[in-house]
């Protein structure tokens, strides 16, 4: 019998949706991460990625028992492919938003970090509660952590392994906005629909800035900007919007992301 999958990808015309879906608690184990994994390799054409899960929770994190005995050899191959994911969700030549309700928790929160936006529901609790087990986060969480909210913060919210209110991590630039609960799906829909719908080339552009800003300063990032910006004017998306533009006004632009 074939084994029920834990994590899969539904379109919605050029949005992609990454769906988490292994009740009760949607916990990353190696089944959970190779569906993703695979859920992955079918993006193709889609212009963005919105990020959800179903049931109660986002997620309850990591599988505990995936750490039962592993070796300090196998703990780095893991934590590389653990890592893997988290590198391939950035690297999307598209926008990505995560859609959190319920709890989220060490991978799964480290997941949403991966991604562009995180949009929380108002009840939506947050940790990175590695420490409990005697871990430190190993999906990358808690230097994204630190990109966005400060060192200090991340130092505060990993090692007290506490669950903190969406509005904190509001607060903290962890999260771009919070909604409240019955608005939550809905909202991240609408906006993750918009974003597929926008520009694709210019704002796989924009995220090269931003990473160019995080990796070398306004300076750097400065230095950067003709050689991310100027391939723009060659793209039949730019072209036409600037043509509607001068011809219908701003806003009358449609995109197809090339």
């Amino acid at each position: 019998m074939d084994r029920r999958t834990r994590a899969r990808l539904e379109r919605d015309g050029g949005l992609g949706i990454l769906v988490i879906d292994d009740p009760p608690l949607n916990l990353f184990g190696a089944e959970l991460v190779a569906d993703m994994v695979a859920a992955l390799d079918e993006a193709d054409g889609i212009r963005a990625l919105l990020v959800r899960a179903e049931g109660e929770i986002f997620t309850g994190g990591a599988d505990v028992n995936v750490f039962d005995g592993l070796s300090v050899e196998d703990a780095k191959s893991f934590i590389r492919e653990l890592l893997a994911i988290t590198h391939r969700i950035e690297a999307l030549p598209f926008p990505t938003l995560a859609s959190v309700h319920g709890l989220c928790l060490t991978a799964g929160l480290e997941l949403a970090l991966a991604c562009d936006m995180i949009w929380a529901a108002e009840s939506a609790r947050f940790g990175l509660v590695e420490a409990v087990v005697g871990l430190t986060p190993l999906m990358g969480g808690t230097q994204r952590l630190a990109e966005r909210a400060g060192p200090a913060r991340a130092r505060e919210f990993v090692m007290s392994a506490g669950l903190y209110e969406a509005t904190a991590l509001e607060r903290w630039n962890v999260v771009s906005r919070v909604l409240p609960d019955e608005e939550l799906a809905e909202k991240s829909l609408r906006f993750a629909r918009r974003l597929a719908e926008g520009p694709t080339l210019a704002h796989a552009a924009t995220k090269r800035m931003v990473r160019a800003f995080i990796e070398h300063g306004v300076d750097g990032a400065d230095e950067r900007a003709a050689e991310i910006g100027s391939p723009l004017f060659a793209t039949s998306d730019l072209q036409r919007a600037v043509r509607s533009f001068l011809e219908e006004g701003p806003g009358k632009a449609t995109f197809e992301g090339r």
